[in-house]
């Protein structure tokens, strides 16, 4: 039987969780790194991707309503 996967929160350091990391919900969507169930969440772990994912959702978002955006053109053809 194979050895159970340990939490990588700050793996090889002198303050590493030594928790088995969860097999289903135990890795980050961003980072793909295994965690238990105290770090599995990417603001509990610090995850280096959650400011790029962040940043990307903006961009959507911020695109998504420049696209909505009502321009006086389209108010004088209503």
């Amino acid at each position: 039987m194979p050895a159970k996967k340990r939490c990588q929160f700050q793996a090889n350091t002198d303050e590493q969780c030594n928790s088995a990391a969860l097999r289903i919900v135990g890795q980050c969507a961003l980072c793909r790194a295994q965690f238990c169930g105290d770090h599995r969440m990417p603001e509990h772990h610090s995850c280096n991707a959650l400011e790029d994912c962040k940043q990307q959702a903006f961009n959507r978002n911020k695109t998504k309503l420049e696209a909505e955006r009502t321009v006086a053109s389209k108010m004088a053809t209503a």
